[in-house]
């Protein structure tokens, strides 16, 4: 493992008490700031930066470069299905371009299949709040949605809307999701509370899309 030490201009690592501990440490988690780097990354919607990275666990960034690279060459090493890969200014997990054809069949093959709950869940919450970005979806749903869209958009229920705040992609629904429910419109849209969590929220989110 290698060890990176450089320190971080603009990432405070201030001290508590006479002890001068820091108010966090990453490195005291089990598998340490390596690990806590891999927790975060699976629920981040769209790339992270470094220095996003750094901030949230009072990390230099220097240091975290360094285990984003150990990363993504242990997986490399270990022939695991996935990889991290920078893109766009931050980092993310990816399948790997070597299953892409196994990808391809299991998201293909899935169309057959009714949708899960999980799918039913972040489906409602689009079609009650579009155009809505990921990271909102998952706000409200309350864990990572990137897989469950990435079906969504294969199965032709979902579509790119644009970009909202940010430069985060915005998602609706299609012509084929109202054909599929006998819509002629988003106000003929049924009660969907029982797919998700909360009847609360989806009063709060249908008074959010039709106001």
């Amino acid at each position: 493992m290698s060890e990176h030490t450089s320190e971080l201009s603009g990432v405070s690592e201030a001290p508590e008490g006479a002890e001068g501990q820091v108010a966090f440490d990453a490195g005291a988690y089990p598998g340490g700031a390596r690990s806590a780097i891999e927790a975060v990354l699976m629920v981040v919607d769209e790339p992270v930066s470094e220095l996003a990275l750094a901030t949230a666990l009072e990390l230099p960034v220097d240091d975290v470069r360094g285990h984003l690279r150990d990363l993504e060459a242990e997986y490399a090493a270990a022939q695991r299905g996935f990889t991290l890969r920078p893109i766009a200014g931050g980092w993310r997990f990816y399948s790997r371009s070597d299953y892409a054809p196994i990808v391809e069949k299991f998201l293909i093959d899935g169309q057959q299949a009714r949708l899960t709950q999980a799918s039913l869940e972040t489906l409602a919450v689009i079609a009650y709040k579009q155009p809505v970005s990921r990271s909102r979806v998952g706000a409200v749903r309350g864990v990572n949605v990137d897989g469950v869209v990435r079906t969504l958009l294969s199965r032709g229920l979902i579509e790119e809307r644009g970009e909202g705040e940010g430069g985060a992609i915005l998602y609706g629904t299609t012509s084929y999701f109202m054909q599929r429910l006998g819509l002629e419109s988003l106000d003929d849209l049924p009660p969907l509370a029982p797919y998700l969590p909360d009847v609360e929220l989806l009063d709060e989110i249908a008074e959010a899309g039709r106001g």
